[in-house]
Formats: structure tokens, C-alpha cells, sequence
């Protein structure tokens, strides 16, 4: 191997060495609290019965949650429950 093709490695090394520490602390330090129920987060839904249609859907965290549980609530009745004890199966 070259000297000039071991620098050139060696800097290659370096280099990522150097920059995955960087990109590591730049992304804990964008990321908020995640105790914080207050806070406000948007996230990109697909609209049903169409590929490209998104839409952004805001709610603060604790709605996230209270959604999250709802939703896992319906999907536990629905596997759970019997069509016989439901009314218009």
C-alpha cells in the first residue's frame, strides 16, 4: 500500500472518528423532554384511500397518549369481545 493511499485511510478515519461523536450530541440536544405532557407534537398522517395524500395532525403529548390508549383499548375489546354480546354485529 501507497503512503500517499495510508494517509488518505488514516484521514478517512479520522474523519469519521471525529464526526460520529458531533452528530451524536447535536441529536440529544434537539430532542425535547419527553416528560413534558404540554408540549405540542405534529406528526404526518396518510390519508386513507389515497398514496400521496398526507396530512398533518398537532396534539400535545398527553393527547398522543390518551389517543394511543384509546386505540389500544378498541383493538383489545374487538379481539376480545363476542359478537354474540354485542348489539348489531
Amino acid at each position: 500500500m501507497s503512503p500517499f493511499a495510508r494517509v488518505t485511510a488514516l484521514g478517512a478515519v479520522i474523519a469519521f472518528v471525529l464526526a460520529v461523536p458531533a452528530a451524536a450530541e447535536d441529536t440529544a440536544a434537539s430532542k425535547p423532554k419527553k416528560g413534558d405532557p404540554d408540549e405540542v407534537v405534529c406528526e404526518k398522517q396518510e390519508v386513507l384511500g389515497s398514496r400521496l395524500a398526507v396530512k398533518k395532525v398537532c396534539k400535545t403529548r398527553a393527547q398522543w397518549e390518551e389517543q394511543r390508549r384509546a386505540d389500544r383499548d378498541l383493538v383489545h375489546k374487538s379481539q376480545m369481545g363476542s359478537c354474540a354480546r354485542q348489539a348489531g354485529c
